[in-house]
């Protein structure tokens, strides 16, 4: 049975340093991902994910860090502050990554489609990115996090520092947004993505994760 995070922490701070090799194998996946949503740079993911486990062995080895909740959630909101602290040095905007392999631009099988109905799913998908781009900050963000970095709705909320509520109802807002921005584009846009009933559906499903 693999020793739970909290008994790694306190190994660690005993001065048993192959417990952090532990916990950075176990997390470093999810911090990445959480950085490079925000980034879109996979050298700068890289460094910032040093960075943040750096921080964390500081906060550890200094006694400050707090039990009461979990490590994954404390590393991945480091992630993300170090994320948007990048962004604001280089005076930039965070553009979260929308390429086309998300789970929210590939609901069906492009290949088995007809050519012309392939070349309207594609640029419904290359339209609703650029939609996407200009909804709230927050509200992209918590988008992309859902569909792209496929996380619950409380991985979110650690991630970002918010309540669960906070984060369920930015989610629905970009939806509510996403719908009116389509419905006044004079382009057809593919009634599979985003439908009327997916803000009660994808929120009901939320609350029980």
């Amino acid at each position: 049975m693999q020793p739970s995070d909290s008994a790694l922490i306190s190994l660690y701070i005993a001065g048993k340093e192959s417990a952090f090799e532990i916990l950075l194998d176990r997390h470093k996946s999810r911090v990445f991902t959480t950085i490079m949503l925000i980034v879109r740079d996979e050298d700068v993911a890289d460094d910032l994910v040093q960075d943040a486990f750096i921080k964390a062995i500081h906060t550890m080895k200094s006694g400050r860090y707090n039990e009461e909740g979990k490590f994954s959630s404390w590393i991945c909101r480091i992630a993300h502050n170090l994320a948007i602290d990048f962004f604001r040095r280089e005076k930039r905007s965070p553009l979260l990554n929308l390429d086309t392999t998300s789970h929210a631009f590939n609901s069906l099988s492009l290949a088995e489609e007809g050519a012309d109905a392939q070349l309207t799913r594609e640029e419904t998908y290359a339209r609703l990115r650029e939609l996407i781009q200009d909804l709230p900050a927050a509200q992209k963000e918590v988008l992309v996090m859902r569909h792209y970095g496929d996380m619950s709705f409380q991985e979110i909320a650690d991630a970002t520092g918010v309540s669960i509520n906070t984060a369920l109802g930015r989610m629905r807002y970009a939806l509510i947004n996403l719908r009116k921005k389509m419905a006044a584009q004079p382009v057809f846009y593919d009634q599979n993505l985003y439908p009327r009933e997916a803000t009660p559906v994808r929120v009901q499903r939320a609350a029980s994760e």
